[in-house]
């Protein structure tokens, strides 16, 4: 630990007292407003980003595809 940092001001701290609040695995992120607003829950941002998973795989494929078409 750097010098400068003063541990007497660490008192009463507790580490780790929310780590019971969420379940094993469970990754919380923050949306935006807008964001939030687009979305009814978090099925439906699951199931809009698999398909922008979905989609990205499938424009590279096609990319990867083109550039090999063109390199020949």
């Amino acid at each position: 630990m750097r010098p400068e940092y003063d541990l007497t001001k660490l008192t009463g701290r507790v580490r780790g007292k929310c780590v019971g609040s969420y379940p094993y695995g469970t990754n919380r992120i923050r949306l935006e407003l807008h964001v939030q607003a687009a979305f009814p829950g978090s099925e439906a941002v699951n199931e809009a980003l698999r398909l922008l998973i979905k989609v990205a795989h499938q424009h590279t494929r096609k990319s990867s595809l083109t550039r090999s078409k063109l390199t020949r």
